[in-house]
């Protein structure tokens, strides 16, 4: 999906039907001017992370076809693999009916998507066979795919 394109805009949200049957791309940012956004490998369309986008962000992922994203956390943008160097590289975005929540189909590059050094960030399951009491995690992915401590220079 590498556009580098010098001018990107979104579309203008009008009604509910025009927002669902239009083909226009105008996504509806919530109070904190954000959208979801869950970054899934494009070839096994397993989940790799969630995240938040502002239009700047979303707007800079058109623009460059690599996924960057709104960090909550430390209020600004973050683009995914500019310190670890494990790029998201856009295949797709999809964005649901009334346009508030995406799916990024991604490459992952680099060994691995979350920053606990582990392929995907989604790597417990609820244990609904448990009866402990919290509800109990397994975990799906034990073995980390990089040295997060390395990486990141904790």
């Amino acid at each position: 999906m590498a556009s580098n394109r010098s001018s990107i805009s979104l579309g203008v949200r009008n009604d509910k039907k025009d927002v669902e049957e239009r083909p226009v791309f105008a996504p509806k940012f919530d109070s904190d001017g954000l959208i979801p956004a869950v970054a899934m490998d494009a070839d096994t369309k397993e989940p790799l992370m969630l995240a938040y986008m502002s239009e700047e962000s979303l707007l800079k992922t058109l623009e460059i076809g690599e996924a960057v994203y709104y960090s909550r956390s430390r209020q600004e943008i973050w683009h995914k693999g500019a310190t670890s160097g494990h790029v998201q590289k856009i295949t797709e975005i999809r964005t649901d009916c009334d346009q508030d929540a995406l799916i990024l189909y991604v490459n992952q590059i680099g060994a691995g998507a979350c920053h606990t050094g582990r392929s995907t960030c989604f790597y417990r399951a609820v244990d609904r066979a448990s009866s402990k009491d919290p509800a109990a995690l397994k975990f799906t992915e034990t073995d980390l795919s990089f040295d997060p401590d390395a990486v990141y220079h904790k």
